[in-house]
């Protein structure tokens, strides 16, 4: 009696893990790494994330990181290689630290993560800082950047986790950023939908200018007047100037990895160059045309 009816309950946790649904080992995000073979990545939001802050924040390894916030095809590529050329500035790929999540198992595993005074998502910051940190000790500089757009999203989460974080803002004319996504080779989407896409991105982007200290600037000032814009964002920084930041290509020897930031040949000739400009709000759709005032365009 007592063999059948362990095989029964062999049989039924056989079963049962049968029928359970397959673990997802992406954290936060289903699927696969871009470039692998199976289901298709799901993108996170293009949407502002609330989050609950029920625990203190930790003690940040990075105290002082510096946060780009600007919408995507706005020229930040470019800015993250004339910061990364910097003898004191670290620079990497997107981070798309957003994306990067723990699961706590309820039970053990919340009780034990609280019992030192974590949380979900405190202990996600604690990963982020230290993604940060690793960035610094690898590079031998002391400055980090992470210029990966989706911070537009949880620019309030940002600013909680590191009180003193420094935040830039690039803006670009809504009309350049409309027309190179637009001009992407992948581009089906019609120019409405495209509108709408670069709209999610400027709206947080717009409340996160006007509620943070920090420094904004323009895409087409940055091509026209590569030394002065630099020179303004090293100011804010607190490092030096130099010069070889305007020939990045000398000093930057790394990879362009897709979905990662542009990589066009633009960007990979090493040096600024001349950009398409657009000027005024004329022709603009209503609103294209209210975030152009906003932004000094119009």
């Amino acid at each position: 009696m007592g063999v059948v009816n362990k095989g029964f309950k062999r049989r039924a946790r056989l079963l049962r893990e049968a029928l359970r649904p397959p673990r997802q080992l992406t954290g936060p995000l289903t699927g696969t790494a871009p470039g692998a073979t199976g289901p298709q990545v799901r993108r996170p939001p293009k949407r502002t994330q609330v989050v609950d802050y029920a625990v203190p924040t930790m003690p940040r390894l990075v105290r002082s990181p510096v946060f780009l916030i600007a919408p995507v095809r706005s020229g930040s590529t470019l800015l993250r290689m004339l910061l990364n050329a910097h003898s004191r500035v670290r620079a990497p790929h997107e981070l798309h630290l957003r994306t990067v999540g723990v699961r706590l198992t309820p039970g053990f595993s919340e009780a034990a993560m609280l019992e030192l005074g974590l949380d979900q998502v405190e202990l996600e910051h604690v990963i982020w800082d230290r993604i940060l940190h690793l960035e610094l000790l690898r590079s031998g500089k002391d400055v980090v950047v992470d210029k990966t757009p989706g911070n537009v999203f949880v620019w309030e989460r940002l600013k909680y986790a590191w009180p003193h974080a420094k935040f830039l803002f690039l803006l670009r004319h809504p009309m350049g950023v409309v027309s190179s996504l637009e001009n992407r080779k992948e581009n089906t989407a019609s120019r409405e939908a495209l509108e709408a896409t670069a709209c999610k991105y400027f709206k947080p982007l717009e409340q996160a200018r006007r509620t943070l200290g920090g420094l904004t600037v323009r895409y087409e000032d940055l091509t026209a007047q590569p030394e002065r814009v630099t020179r303004e964002v090293c100011a804010y920084l607190g490092v030096e100037w130099e010069p070889a930041m305007l020939a990045y290509g000398e000093r930057n020897q790394e990879q362009f990895v897709p979905n990662l930031g542009d990589r066009s040949d633009n960007i990979k000739s090493g040096r600024v160059q001349a950009a398409r400009t657009f000027s005024g709000a004329g022709g603009l759709s209503p609103r294209l045309a209210e975030y152009a005032a906003a932004w000094g365009y119009s």
